[in-house]
Formats: C-alpha cells, structure tokens, sequence
C-alpha cells in the first residue's frame, strides 16, 4: 500500500477505500508531514460529505428566499398601484381631479352640485370697490358691470380640467387653474359707471342700436358729447377677476370730457348689418317632409352688440347660448314626426287602387347643437342658409286592405258605380258638377262625412246666396262635394246633362240611390272620379 502524495489526489485502493487522514489541520485537510494513513468504506465517505458541504449551501438558500420574498413584494405593490390608479379613476370620474384650482382654491374631489355652490359663491364675492377724486364709491359687483356669468360651462370646464389622459387627470403634482366661464361688456361697465359718477346732464352718452318690434328692425339710438370715466383701470380688473375669481379688489377711476363716445356713424353700419341678418333666411328641414324658418324676431332676439365706447367701436356679435337653447327645445318641436303605416286599397289582384293613407316616416331630431353651430355660423357669414339636421330615420311601413265596396264616378256616361273588389254591384244614374268652374273633381277619394239631412247653403255664380233646405242622404268625398238627394234636379239626372243642371260639384241622385250609399257606404269607402264632362245630355 501506498501513501498519498500531494496532487495525486484521493483515490481508492483495490478494497474500494479511501484514504482519511488523521491529526488533520484545522481547514480539514492534513498539513505536510502530519498525514497518517487510514481508510474509510466509500459510504462512510458519502455520509461525511453533506455535512462538509452545508455551510456552502445554506446562504445560497437564503439568497433564493430572499429574492423571493423581494420580488413578491414587488408584485404586491405593482398590484396596490393598479388597484389604487383604477381606483382613483373611478373615484374621480364625476369629480375635479386632484391639482385643479378655482379661484386659487383646490376643488379636488367636488361634485358637480358641490362645484355649482363654490361657482356661485365665488361669484358673490367678486366685488370691485370702485373710487374716484372726489369721494365718490360703489362696490360693483360683476352682474353689475355687464359681466354674463356661466355657471353650468365654469362647472364642466373644472370636472374636464386635465383630462388629455388618465395618467394626467390623476397626477397631483400636475395642476391647472380653471377661469371663470364669462363674457365681460364695455360697454355695460362704461355705462354703469357713467350712471354711478356723473350727474345725467353731464354724462357722454354713446350711440347704440336697439330692435323695434313693431317695425321688425333695428334703430340707432344716438349719443351725445360729454363727461365719460375712464374705465380702462375697471376693465383690467374685472378680466383678473375671471380669471381667479373669489376675491374682491379696489380700482380708482378718473373722468375725461369726450365727444359722443359711440359715434351715430358706426352704431348705423351695426343697425344696417343686424338688418341684413334679419332679411337673410334661415331654414332648417329634418331631410324627409318638414321644414321651417326660423322667425325674423327670434333671431333679432340672439343679435347682442359688442361695444368698446374707449375705443369708439360697436359691433355684431350673436347670443350663441341662446341660439342653442331655441335649437334643443324648437327644432325637435318643429321637425320630429311619428310614424304613420301606409295605407294603400286594392282589388282583388292586389292592384293597388288608391293610397287612402300615405306614410310618413318616423323623424327623431338629434344633434341641436350641430344645427345651432352652422345657424350661428349663418349669421356671422351675413348670408342666408338651409340647414339640415340630423335625425333618426325610421321607415314606414304599408298595409294593403281590400274594401268591401268601392263607387266608381264616371262622368263621360253620368252613372256611379259600386264595386265589390272587381265585381259590379249596382250602377246609378247621376249628374256630376255643372260645367265650367262647378265640375267635380277627378280623382281618388274617400268618403268622410255624412248627413241623413242637412240643410246647404252655397254662393251662385252671380255672388247670391243659396239655400236648399233638408238636402237627404249626404254623404260627401272631396270637400264640399258629394252625394246627395237632388229631388230639384230629376230631369238632369235622367237626362245626364251636367252643363246646365248639374250641381255646385255635388254628384245628384235619386232618392233612393242616394240612401243605398248612404246606408252601405260608411266613411272610409273609396270614390274613384273618372272620365270627361259632356257637353251635354248622355242620355
């Protein structure tokens, strides 16, 4: 046997062992000249080995559980910060987001209702204490000056704040300052302080226009020269005061003598241009059967003036709320319909006879503020324009009914005859309409008032009256024409010459024949009015 030697490694010998060293050094394994033979069975060796390798294994394990525990971690919060994000996209989605202001103030997390109230109480205290040399004070408040406040538009511009994205809309650290929804007035400003600091003998009075409802036009109210404010200093304030609402502020204001402020010149080309846009007509249809104009008064009532009297100016503008308010309320009023089956008659065949009831389709208006857009669009162009709304079509349908009698007119042989469906039932002698302006009329109709006795009056050709009293058996189809007893008139209708005793277009019967229409053709019978009038007697 043979020792060990140093790089031959431990190999075992013919027994299958191998060699252990006693007196090893402290790292396990013998020093030089400590080795000592000695021999292990290869599965005592085997056992020996995990417990050597143990502390090499175990940090790997700690490293394993620890990567674990860090990566679930990690999902956890991935998991808490989708949760949160679609949270707080639900929780807002009928909320101003986080970061928008109004006034200065965050309204995050308000409701529509909630954002009405802060709306309209920054609005009250949007004050502007208004002095000038004298001593004089006002504390005005914007309705005061003119200033046309949207409370419903402020409320939506806060809730649409931020809204490009998601991402950006749920952002606080992202912020946007939301302004007050209003329109200033000049000219309503310049005028209220004019009235509050000027005696009326001493004010400048600017030339304005203003519509006469009687004359269906707009007028020049001229102006006159004198003392004006000047309110450049109180314009300023009032646009920093739509744009951060809320807080009220204080404006010194000095006097000038002006001539006429608005001169009579411009306020007529503004009087002419807002004629013009009352001449220019605007129609709106529903892209089916209706249509309508929209009335000369109602668009003098949208025409508003933008005037300036610091600069001198006046101008056309348009009410554009107004117009869309008259448009969601008139329009489907004007151009909605219900729809209506078709009713058509026919004979045995299934010809088609005549329509006793034409169809109308279903039209739903949708869209006003579409219309309302190109109306004002209309208006600013100075030109007239048809305009068609959108709508929700629906198709109407048709029916086809077979009557049981219908009443053939034929006024080339003076006889009326009854039909059921394509078969004759009973023919009449008759005697149409008078020649001339009195002819009955040719064509479809249906039966649709009746009288057992009915006393008629009526103009001659010559403008005298008529009256046939107790008239029998009336049952009329067109108007003021149809059948009837004409006891007067026996010989015309034995005769069948209508071109000088025939009726005002009624169609004479005997009385007999006048009562079987009367009592077997109820309203609703179709009465077909064929042929050329005669020149004379048929018969």
């Amino acid at each position: 046997m043979t020792s060990a030697t140093e790089g031959q490694g431990f190999m075992p010998d013919q027994t299958g062992r191998i060699p252990a060293y006693q007196n090893a050094s402290t790292d396990g394994f013998p020093s030089a000249g400590e080795r000592t033979e000695a021999f292990l069975p290869l599965g005592a060796w085997d056992a020996q080995l995990p417990a050597d390798t143990a502390a090499l294994a175990m940090p790997r394990k700690r490293s394993r559980a620890a990567l674990i525990v860090a990566l679930s971690i990690l999902a956890a919060l991935i998991v808490l910060a989708i949760g949160s994000f679609f949270g707080a996209r639900w929780y807002f989605q009928d909320k101003a987001a986080p970061g928008v202001t109004f006034g200065g103030v965050s309204v995050m997390g308000k409701t529509a209702a909630e954002l009405k109230n802060t709306v309209n109480a920054a609005v009250v205290h949007s004050t502007i204490a208004v002095s000038d040399n004298s001593g004089k004070k006002a504390n005005a408040s914007l309705r005061d000056l003119g200033v046309q406040v949207n409370t419903d538009t402020t409320v939506n511009n806060i809730l649409d704040a931020k809204s490009s994205n998601d991402f950006n809309r749920l952002n606080p650290f992202s912020h946007e300052s939301v302004a007050l929804a209003a329109k200033p007035d000049k000219l309503a400003a310049s005028t209220y302080l004019t009235k509050t600091f000027i005696a009326e003998s001493d004010r400048a009075v600017p030339s304005t226009i203003a519509f006469d409802g009687n004359a269906k036009q707009f007028n020049v109210s001229p102006g006159k020269d004198g003392k004006a404010p000047v309110s450049a200093p109180v314009d300023k304030a009032v646009d920093a005061m739509i744009a951060t609402p809320g807080q009220p502020t204080t404006v010194a204001v000095a006097y000038s003598n002006v001539t006429t402020p608005i001169p009579v010149a411009a306020a007529q080309q503004t009087a002419d241009q807002a004629n013009q846009r009352l001449a220019n007509t605007i129609t709106v249809n529903n892209g089916d059967a209706k249509s309508f104009v929209i009335p000369a008064d109602v668009v003098a009532s949208w025409i508003k003036t933008d005037a300036d009297p610091s600069a001198g100016t006046i101008a056309v503008s348009y009410d554009k709320t107004a117009v869309s308010a008259y448009m969601a309320k008139d329009l489907p009023a004007q151009l909605n319909q219900q729809k209506v089956t078709q009713e058509d008659i026919v004979n045995d065949a299934g010809t088609v006879l005549a329509t006793k009831t034409p169809g109308v389709n279903g039209v739903a208006i949708k869209n006003t503020d579409a219309v309302a857009q190109q109306v004002v669009q209309a208006l600013d162009a100075g030109k007239p324009a048809t305009i068609q709304a959108e709508a929700d079509v629906t198709k109407y349908d048709t029916k086809q009914v077979k009557p049981e009698y219908r009443i053939v007119v034929d006024k080339s042989s003076q006889t009326a005859t009854v039909y059921r469906g394509d078969t004759p039932v009973k023919t009449f002698l008759v005697c149409t309409g008078r020649s001339g302006n009195h002819e009955t009329d040719s064509g479809n109709f249906f039966i649709d008032l009746r009288y057992a006795s009915q006393d008629m009056r009526g103009l001659n050709d010559d403008g005298s009256h008529y009256l046939s009293p107790g008239v029998k058996w009336v049952s009329y189809f067109n108007g003021g024409e149809g059948f009837h007893t004409a006891d007067w008139n026996y010989g015309g209708i034995a005769s069948g010459d209508p071109s000088n005793n025939g009726s005002h277009g009624c169609v004479n019967m005997y009385e007999q024949d006048a009562q079987w229409i009367y009592d077997n053709c109820p309203e609703g019978t179709l009465v077909q009015v064929i042929g050329a009038q005669p020149s004379g007697a048929v018969r």
